[in-house]
């Protein structure tokens, strides 16, 4: 038994068996383990990036698709669609400036109107007489009208019309042509003054509705 021992040593070089067993499972696990890492094996890659469809296929024309960057959607009205000559767009500073003037113009006209005597009363002499120059005359040649919106759509002005019905606002669709394009404008009033006109314009504010000032010449 001792001689079978000896020789199975002396084949093997001096080295057990199991040692050469193990140092083969040690060689062959660092070998698998360098090959992966170095991504020889494709089903051990890893997928950085997305994957493609292989059923996609490109937008055509007229297709929505990714917005690029720095274009914004086209709204579908606009406020500002004036006949040029025939209207101008009041700023609401503006607009504020002519309601307190008006505003004060007719307080001043008031304190100027004759007060009614009672019989054998004798009447006041004001110390300070108002004149007509003072006061202002009426110089609006045309109305003060509000512009809720211009629509390219008829049915979108009419929608919005039903809206302010339902404020309480009665309004109107004036259809006009301005360069190559048809609007359709949904309009309150018009006003005989700035002062009337703030105060709607403030009503519809309040409720969410945005609108310009126009003041229509002639």
């Amino acid at each position: 038994m001792a001689d079978k021992r000896k020789k199975q040593a002396v084949r093997s070089g001096g080295v057990p068996a199991w040692m050469l067993v193990g140092i083969g499972i040690l060689i062959g696990a660092g070998g698998m383990g360098y090959v992966a890492h170095r991504g020889w094996i494709p089903s051990l890659r890893s997928n950085a990036g997305p994957e493609a469809n292989p059923n996609a296929t490109a937008p055509g024309a007229g297709e929505g698709g990714i917005a690029e960057a720095g274009t914004a959607k086209k709204p579908s009205f606009d406020f500002y669609q004036v006949l040029p000559g025939k209207e101008v767009v009041i700023p609401d500073a503006e607009l504020s400036a002519k309601a307190k003037a008006e505003t004060q113009a007719q307080a001043a006209a008031a304190a100027a109107t004759p007060q009614p005597v009672a019989p054998g009363a004798t009447p006041a002499v004001a110390s300070t007489r108002v004149t007509p120059a003072a006061v202002g005359p009426a110089t609006s040649s045309g109305g003060y009208v509000l512009q809720v919106g211009a629509f390219p759509d008829n049915a979108k002005a009419q929608a919005v019309k039903a809206k302010l019905a339902l404020q309480g606002f009665v309004a109107h669709v004036q259809v006009v042509k301005i360069g190559q394009q048809t609007w359709y404008r949904v309009r309150l009033g018009p006003y005989a003054n700035a002062a009337q006109l703030e105060k709607i314009k403030h009503q519809l504010s309040g409720a969410g509705i945005p609108t310009i000032a126009l003041k229509e010449n002639g």
